[in-house]
């Protein structure tokens, strides 16, 4: 518990005495690549922090077709249950991309915790802020950049993944086609 108290303390700058507090709620979990941790439609009323791995939320639309909304890497956050469901039912899905690991704790749990100690509600504060910013400015990069733009914007915020993922994704987070995105990629490479 201690190793695991001073991994939460380093990565997610918690102290190490609100880290014990932290951990003594968290249940470990793995997924393998393609998995679904987290299934639209479904009950949900945990909280996951993604230790290793790579993972997407998405939603189906009315053609049938995925459209990821964000990319989750290593020692991050998924986003909180509060903007993830709706009446505790999931309004997206959340998959593995690569095999992860997580630590999942009860909401309510948290929900607790942030009561009782004040550094755990400025933390889950700051994920809940932080969620809402990358929201924001996705919304207006979609708004005003060019599917160029929006490439460049995606290798600053994400540099590996674009040699990882199947470039569907990677398309459909920008808004453009599949095509559309060989024919940018290639532009950059010869301008």
């Amino acid at each position: 518990m201690v190793e695991l108290s001073s991994y939460i303390n380093e990565k997610f700058f918690l102290s190490l005495h609100a880290s014990k507090r932290f951990v003594e709620i968290m249940t470990p979990l793995s997924f393998h690549e393609g998995e679904l941790i987290i299934e639209k439609g479904k009950i949900n009323n945990k909280e996951y922090l993604l230790l290793e791995g790579i993972c997407r939320s998405y939603v189906v639309n009315g053609q049938g077709a995925d459209i990821t909304l964000s990319f989750f890497t290593d020692n991050s956050c998924i986003p909180p249950n509060l903007v993830r469901t709706k009446s505790d039912r999931s309004i997206l899905n959340i998959q593995a991309l690569t095999d992860v690991k997580l630590l999942t704790f009860p909401t309510e749990k948290l929900m607790n915790l942030m009561s009782t100690h004040r550094e755990i509600e400025l933390w889950a504060n700051a994920i809940l802020q932080k969620e809402l910013m990358q929201k924001v400015e996705k919304e207006i990069n979609q708004i005003s950049l060019h599917a160029k733009e929006r490439l460049i914007h995606f290798r600053d915020q994400y540099p590996a993944l674009e040699n990882i993922l199947p470039h569907s994704y990677i398309a459909s987070y920008l808004g453009i086609t599949n095509v559309s995105l060989s024919r940018i990629r290639r532009e950059l490479v010869n301008p």
